[in-house]
């Protein structure tokens, strides 16, 4: 394996930080090091501190940095993160944002790869926020921005639509005051019922086309529903991949979504 060069302090302790502070209990501190063959030198300190130590004498007894980034990937194994998936991209956008630095990048596997190198905060800023940048020229819904910003940022596409879809469900249980998701959530907030009126209507419903429309939206939150939540919240990411364009038309449907349920209202059924 080709040696990686040594991390500078800054890097390092930048790592460190963020791991003693946000991911690993002290005990858990211990055994990930003696797991990885790295002799925990200090246990009795901080837990930033006492990993920078662990790992800084690590790659320079090593001459390089190979080992400390062996240890990060197997803290940063997306299989310890399954009940925690917030948690698990939200620290590596922090260590993305430390790593952009050294032309790398953690991806969602839990394994690294090279990366363009950046020198300065906004260079990382930039392409790190290109993404989004594509969505709000298209005058995306807000509520879909707001729901999957972190996740836009790393270009997380299979998680940014996960979040997309469950901004959707809150908006129709914001407006009808129902806790139910999913399929149950649409037909109990959509369905006509035995009086052939919804508790929440998208238009006046006056006419046979009001209805035909009713009754097509329905079914389309159903479909968005099935396809992409379902989907998302039980597939693992490596089985179910969504590429930049998939995620541009999904994200952009579930805007449409926002818009017209922006303009629904409540038939006091």
């Amino acid at each position: 394996m080709t040696a990686i060069t040594k991390l500078s302090t800054n890097i390092l302790k930048g790592l460190s930080s963020i791991i003693g502070d946000s991911v690993l209990t002290g005990s858990e501190i211990g055994r990930t090091l003696t797991e990885c063959n790295i002799p925990d030198i200090e246990p009795g300190i901080t837990k930033r501190h006492r990993l920078f130590i662990a790992l800084n004498e690590k790659q320079n007894r090593d001459g390089c940095a190979n080992n400390v980034l062996a240890y990060i990937q197997k803290v940063m194994d997306p299989v310890n993160y399954l009940d925690n998936k917030d948690i698990f991209y939200n620290i590596k956008q922090k260590i993305n944002e430390i790593l952009a630095f050294i032309g790398l990048q953690l991806r969602d596997d839990g394994k690294f790869s090279t990366s363009e190198k950046v020198n300065t905060i906004s260079d990382a800023q930039a392409r790190a926020s290109y993404l989004r940048k594509k969505f709000l020229d298209r005058d995306v819904h807000l509520e879909v921005l707001k729901f999957c910003k972190s996740e836009l940022l790393e270009d997380n596409y299979f998680h940014a639509v996960f979040e997309t879809t469950k901004s959707v469900a809150d908006k129709i249980r914001e407006k009808t005051g129902l806790t139910s998701d999913g399929a149950d959530l649409i037909d109990n907030a959509f369905g006509l019922g035995k009086r052939n009126q919804p508790k929440l209507a998208i238009n006046t419903l006056q006419t046979e086309t009001d209805y035909s429309e009713h009754k097509g939206f329905t079914n389309l939150l159903k479909g968005f529903f099935g396809m992409f939540r379902n989907t998302t919240a039980h597939a693992p990411k490596i089985k179910w991949e969504i590429k930049e364009d998939d995620a541009i038309d999904i994200l952009t449907l579930a805007s449409c979504l926002h818009r017209r349920l922006d303009n629904t209202y409540l038939t006091g059924f």
